[in-house]
């Protein structure tokens, strides 16, 4: 049960103590009502300026705890005036626990609950709490003077929850329990977690300690296996909450890094390097969100997240450079956006909630220079000298289908994404055969576009998650097997090829019918997608909650990547497709440490069939090979904060 939900299901009890005496007159210690803390107009959501006219008026709604929560904008004063309305306690706890649960604050297992909860008992509470001051029990409503109880364990082991690292549900106004308060009003809580993973690979020809799509280079006579111990994932955040005045706005942020990047390129690190990883930024934004009503938010988001494209899901992996996806099918990306988004709460007996979202973002090819030093020094260039932004956008629908305890709600996404590239030849740069033609220089382009259709399917019992996607120049996603562009040369004579401004291209000149050309570009198309089975094991088991056994958890995968074969061999002997089959097992011990191992079979075909195809077959363990083949083991121990 998360801290909303306990914190709500001590607001439901209490109000039930509370209702009995709801027409009893305020005492003069008792707290606020709406119109006494009417410093706030409802209309505006800001302070009203008339002080002295709300402390004169008479209170309508004189219970404390409705006060409170309409005070922190749980409840409308519409809403606070129909449960007060309502008659009786029972009618009371109902109406607000039907409210908590439409806004997305109670689950419907803790909705049905509240329901389920005999009636005897709440008339007897009620009493109870009518014989009892006034005064008394607004200051337990404001805080107990002895600590609270610690709240009980769930009844059942938790499902597998899907991995979603762009939620949909709107952060709520005093969500984040902070570990540290800032001067400046900012509420922070610092989060991250620490991996050792020893790893061997039975054929890593780019000696890389994760998997990349392979065929890419002759690998030696034995494949290249290789072993490493990595001890660089080392993952640090925290997140931030800035209280507006408005109650109905929240701000939050994140910041997180971690070193990933893999080693530093400085001379004097080179005997030093395999202990001299970089941290880099994963994410950095700051959110708004506004809460129009009890079934409305809207947001906007500036900095650095995850993509919309294709990143809503993902599979639970041990290996986390890459997640699995790096030409294998699990295709995600960060990146600068200003995202824009709005969520509306359907409600029903599904708790039905669907949240569109739009965002203008840099746009990235992840075309690589020739000149590494130029690619650390501005990243790259051909998305920015297209001198317009990449677009995206996911539209996400959520729903209970599993309503039993412990289960998170399903999602369904479509999302979609277009960026443009520019490559650019300079004057100088132009074959002297074709100055006349072109004396300013040269610019040709090519576009980016791709669409993802993902599901996330929890249930008591098994948990189905996956994506399927397509598109073209899906390089930068980390999809289309790494591919980007080829020059389509097709019809054209006396062919002269040159660098672009950024070294990341080549330009083709050429005569079509005679007269001086450029070559267009032509992204290269792929698909792909996964689907992964995770199984709670201590669940299915019936284990002891909290028991040892309680941390049990298994995953199967199966991905895929494909470059289309007619693209794929403009580039000569090269891969096509690659798939992957793996599963991995988790043992949590407690909250803080999980040991995990991870077997996968990683596999890569060429796109041409045999040696007499276009260019022939690439080279594997020194022979003209169709197919390579990794077999790659992890074994991990995963510290958390």
């Amino acid at each position: 049960m998360t801290f909303h939900s306990i914190r709500n299901f001590f607001l439901v009890s209490l109000l039930v103590a509370q209702t009995t005496n709801a027409q009893t007159p305020v005492r003069a210690n008792s707290s606020p009502t709406i119109q006494e803390q009417g410093a706030q107009d409802p209309k505006t959501d800001r302070p009203s300026g008339n002080s002295e006219a709300s402390s004169t008026e008479k209170p309508s709604i004189p219970d404390p705890l409705i006060n409170l929560l309409v005070g922190k904008g749980l409840l409308t004063t519409e809403e606070a005036r129909a449960i007060v309305a309502d008659g009786t306690p029972e009618n009371q706890r109902d109406r607000l626990a039907t409210l908590l649960k439409e806004k997305g604050l109670i689950s419907a297992a803790e909705f049905d609950a509240l329901r389920a909860t005999d009636p005897n008992t709440i008339k007897a509470e009620a009493t109870a709490a009518s014989t009892e001051p006034i005064g008394a029990r607004v200051s337990s409503a404001a805080g107990p003077s002895t600590p609270p109880q610690k709240p009980s364990a769930p009844s059942v082991i938790a499902a597998v929850a899907p991995l979603r690292l762009i939620p949909i549900d709107a952060p709520q106004r005093e969500g984040l329990i902070p570990d540290l308060k800032l001067g400046s009003g900012a509420r922070i809580k610092p989060y991250g977690y620490f991996k050792t993973s020893v790893i061997h690979d039975s054929s890593s020809p780019g000696g890389n300690d994760f998997p990349l799509p392979l065929l890419a280079a002759d690998t030696g006579p034995d494949g290249s296996p290789e072993f490493h111990l990595k001890a660089r994932a080392l993952r640090l955040g925290v997140n931030f909450e800035w209280l507006d005045p408005a109650p109905k706005t929240v701000i939050t942020g994140r910041l997180e890094l971690d070193f990933e990047g893999d080693f530093t390129r400085a001379n004097n690190r080179n005997a030093t390097s395999i202990r001299s990883s970089q941290p880099s930024i994963r994410l950095a934004w700051a959110r708004i969100d506004r809460h129009f009503n009890e079934k409305a938010t809207g947001f906007v988001l500036f900095g650095q997240d995850w993509s919309p494209f294709a990143s809503s899901t993902m599979p639970n992996m041990i290996e986390n450079t890459n997640f699995g996806g790096i030409g294998y099918g699990a295709i995600f990306q960060r990146l600068p956006q200003v995202r824009a988004g709005f969520n509306y709460n359907v409600g029903g007996s599904r708790s039905w909630k669907i949240g569109p979202e739009f965002a203008i973002v840099l746009p990235g090819l992840g075309d690589l220079p020739l000149n590494v030093a130029d690619q650390l020094g501005f990243g790259e260039r051909q998305g920015a000298d297209s001198d317009r932004p990449g677009v995206q956008g996911r539209v996400v629908l959520q729903g209970q289908l599993d309503r039993a305890e412990g289960v998170s709600p399903a999602q369904f996404i479509v999302s979609f994404q277009h960026a443009r590239r520019t490559a650019i030849v300079t004057a100088a740069s132009v074959p002297a055969q074709f100055s006349s033609a072109f004396p300013a220089g040269a610019e040709v382009s090519s576009d980016s576009d791709g669409y993802s259709a993902e599901f996330q399917l929890p249930t008591r019992f098994i948990t189905l998650v996956g994506k399927y996607y397509a598109g073209s120049d899906l390089r930068f996603s980390l999809g289309g097997q790494l591919l980007s562009n080829f020059n389509d040369t097709a019809g054209l004579t006396s062919t002269v090829s040159v660098a672009s401004i950024d070294g990341a291209s080549t330009v083709v000149f050429g005569l079509l019918d005679g007269v001086p050309t450029i070559a267009p570009q032509r992204p290269v198309r792929g698909q792909g997608g996964f689907v992964q089975l995770g199984f709670p094991l201590s669940r299915l088991v019936d284990a002891d909650q909290k028991g040892r056994n309680a941390g049990w958890t298994g995953f199967l995968y199966y991905g895929f990547d494909e470059a289309l074969q007619r693209d794929a061999r403009r580039f000569s002997p090269v891969r096509g497709r690659s798939d992957l089959f793996s599963g991995n097992i988790q043992y949590k011990l407690n909250s803080w440490v999980t040991f995990a191992l991870e077997e996968g079979y990683y596999r890569t075909r060429a796109a041409n069939r045999s040696a007499s195809d276009f260019g022939g077959l690439p080279l594997f363990r020194g022979i003209p090979s169709y197919t390579s083949h990794n077999v790659r083991s992890e074994f991990a121990t995963i510290f958390t904060f």
